[in-house]
């Protein structure tokens, strides 16, 4: 999983990833890809 400070470009790189909400953190998960997991801060 990689921790960036800007998900906005990781959201991009593949059609199913979605931008999520988690605990106070922002997640973007991939169900079909779990390669792009990514985490905010």
């Amino acid at each position: 999983m990689k921790v960036r400070s800007s998900l906005k470009s990781l959201k991009n790189r593949h059609r199913d990833c979605q931008v999520v909400r988690r605990r106070g953190k922002v997640y973007v998960i991939n169900k079909t890809d779990p390669r792009f997991k990514a985490r905010a801060g």
